[in-house]
């Protein structure tokens, strides 16, 4: 393998404002830390401050020694940013945001958590009672809070009559006003969290390992904020510090219940499209929980531009690509960087770190722009350390931020939740939050970090270097207002790189679609297919039901055993018959397939793709799916107890398909 020369010498240094970090915490409510706006053009990120608080009263010497070491990586890539930018000098795209009305941000909340309908003076309850339905009891509690905070902001501005709240809530008894029944509501069940939080805010936020080198489960059968207020109850406080050693993070398993587990991508589209307002309702019951307040910002309006690959919104790039390449889930200039870089790169003592030459940068997005679509654009030619620049340069030049400018403050606060499987919850929840696009993108950049960080013996990148380096091109964008308290710089920083790593570490885990999301999605899906009558007695204490979360597997005492059929009509022409008795699981189906289709010489219709040379089955090449009844279509885990789903599910149908990550030869 040819190894590139040194990059050329950069161009003279200009002094330019530079852009600024967009790490805006999450903070409890009620505190009042003063902070500072920056204005409408870009404006300098400040240096490393030395009145900046130490970290070593949480950690200890040694340890703390490295992280300054380890941190220059993330300066030294801010100063890389800034360079780049030089030549491209330009005001923000937004102006700053002005602070909201009270009431404002509720609307927009009920309105993305698809609730929209609850709002006005002639709304319908029909709409929104299939989804209030399957709400737990702190997803409610989030609910009931906005809805009434928005419905007091409304009768304060003496605008037209808004829906009482007591038409949803039920109908208040007595001589109370409907105001003071919400207000003594609401107090109440606020007073009965915050009473449990008043230990919780005085922890120490820096912290990030429990456990390390431990392995602990990691339940997903519970709503993660049902599960918040029962540790709440007990007042259960963990020990933590922070870590930059990979290998000593706390492992945490999935226990696996007699549904198995949903990846993303297990979901058809059209349920996928049901989660992420599912999981904005329970992150926000989330924080609601563990006392901190979800702040968004607004959508962005995208700028247009002329360009065809660099700075064009993420949308607009896979729309090109999918003509050329239907089914394109990833933009295809992103797939040929990290192709490139997984051929060559991955070796190279520094990569990422090292920047290259910002000409070279520069004249090879020129090319791309021209030559890419056209296949003449010669990636052999191209050195190491300057494709790991255009890819940098492709994130931070997306007209949005990669992980949105309406959540990317929410990731950057994810830092301050002091436990750190909570950590991962909001970090789960907020994924599955992200645009189909954006969450693709994001997933193949990190499935490459993973791979860097593998060779770490000969690149020299562990997870902390990556992490560092990375961050500043995830969380800082020219086109965002950011908020930075004062002498918080390097703590925020260091949050910044956290929250990469825990996506780059635990990722397997992060893309994960909870038991408990998947099983109000079948609720919503079996909801949906009734039609519901308004009615009061229905709707009265509709959001103070609970719900268990668990999916419940009636045990039916006198159908021990079932026999169903399983069809594979791409594959064959016959239905396999397959007995169902309690340990039946979906891996044991695929098998008695495969051998019935040596032994019984069933009428195979695409025999190539199905037999090896030696004329036997490939098992990781067949999955089971469970199409209809209360679900699209659903990807099954081997280890899926098809009794129990049948039960759960008894009008689906049960289909064997190629797996799509193999080649198809038909």
């Amino acid at each position: 393998m040819e190894r590139p020369g040194k990059p050329a010498p950069g161009v003279a240094r200009l002094r330019i404002p530079r852009p600024r970090v967009l790490l805006q915490p999450l903070e409890p409510a009620g505190t009042g830390r003063s902070t500072r706006n920056c204005p409408c053009k870009m404006s300098q990120i400040p240096p490393k401050s030395p009145l900046a608080p130490p970290l070593s009263e949480r950690i200890s010497s040694g340890v703390d020694s490295l992280d300054r070491l380890s941190m220059d990586s993330f300066w030294l890539e801010v100063e890389n940013i800034k360079q780049s930018s030089e030549a491209e000098q330009e005001e923000c795209s937004l102006a700053d945001v002005k602070t909201q009305e009270e009431g404002d941000a509720e609307a927009e909340w009920l309105q993305d958590a698809g609730l929209s309908d609850l709002l006005g003076d002639r709304a319908s309850e029909n709409d929104n009672i299939v989804l209030l339905s399957t709400l737990t009891k702190t997803q409610a509690a989030a609910v009931q809070r906005r809805l009434d905070t928005y419905s007091r902001s409304r009768r304060r501005k003496n605008k037209h009559p808004v829906r009482d709240v007591r038409d949803i809530f039920g109908v208040v008894g007595s001589g109370e006003t409907v105001a003071e029944k919400e207000d003594s509501r609401s107090d109440q069940l606020w007073h009965n969290l915050q009473t449990a939080k008043v230990q919780k805010q005085t922890q120490d936020y820096s912290c990030t390992v429990r456990n390390p080198g431990k392995e602990e489960a990691f339940n997903m059968d519970v709503a993660y904020s049902e599960q918040a207020a029962i540790l709440l109850k007990g007042s259960f406080l963990s020990e933590s510090r922070r870590i930059k050693d990979g290998n000593a993070l706390t492992k945490f398993k999935i226990p696996k219940g007699r549904l198995g587990v949903t990846r993303i991508g297990d979901l058809s589209a059209q349920d996928m499209k049901k989660i992420p307002t599912l999981a904005l309702i329970e992150l926000t019951a989330l924080c609601d929980v563990i006392g901190f307040e979800l702040k968004r910002n607004k959508a962005v309006k995208l700028k247009t531009t002329e360009k065809r690959l660099f700075g064009v919104p993420l949308n607009t790039l896979l729309e090109n690509d999918q003509k050329l390449l239907p089914n394109t889930k990833v933009p295809l200039l992103l797939q040929a960087l990290l192709s490139c870089l997984e051929k060559r790169g991955l070796e190279t003592e520094g990569i990422l770190r090292v920047s290259g030459s910002q000409t070279r940068i520069k004249s090879l997005e020129q090319k791309l722009e021209s030559d890419f679509y056209t296949g003449l654009f010669r990636w052999d030619e191209v050195h190491q350390n300057d494709v790991s620049g255009l890819l940098k340069r492709f994130i931070r030049e997306l007209p949005a931020p990669l992980l949105t400018a309406e959540y990317l403050p929410a990731f950057a606060a994810v830092q301050n939740i002091p436990d750190l499987k909570q950590r991962l919850q909001a970090l789960n929840l907020l994924i599955l939050i992200l645009p189909e696009p954006n969450r693709n993108t994001l997933k193949a950049l990190l499935e490459f970090l993973s791979k860097v960080v593998a060779r770490e013996n000969n690149n020299k990148m562990n997870l902390w270097n990556v992490s560092t380096v990375m961050a500043p091109n995830l969380f800082m964008h020219k086109g965002l207002p950011n908020k930075i308290p004062e002498g918080k710089e390097k703590q925020l920083a260091e949050g910044a790189a956290d929250v990469v790593r825990m996506m780059i570490h635990y990722q397997d885990l992060l893309w994960t679609v909870s038991s408990f999301l998947v099983a109000q999605v079948r609720k919503l899906n079996e909801s949906n297919s009734k039609r519901y009558q308004f009615c009061d007695k229905r709707i009265k204490n509709l959001l103070r039901k609970i719900h268990a979360d668990k999916d419940k597997v009636e045990k039916n005492q006198a159908e021990p055993c079932k026999i169903v059929k399983v069809h594979a009509s791409l594959l064959l022409k016959d239905s396999l018959e397959v007995h169902l008795n309690n340990a039946t699981r979906v891996a044991d189906v695929l098998k008695q397939f495969q051998k019935n289709l040596c032994q019984n010489g069933w009428n195979i219709v695409n025999t190539v793709s199905l037999l090896k040379c030696n004329n036997s089955t490939e098992s990781t090449n067949l999955l089971l799916y469970e199409v209809g009844g209360n679900i699209g279509e659903h990807c099954l885990d081997p280890d899926t107890y098809l009794l129990d789903l049948y039960h759960i599910n008894p009008h689906a149908e049960w289909i064997i398909k190629q797996n799509p990550s193999y080649p198809r030869m038909f």
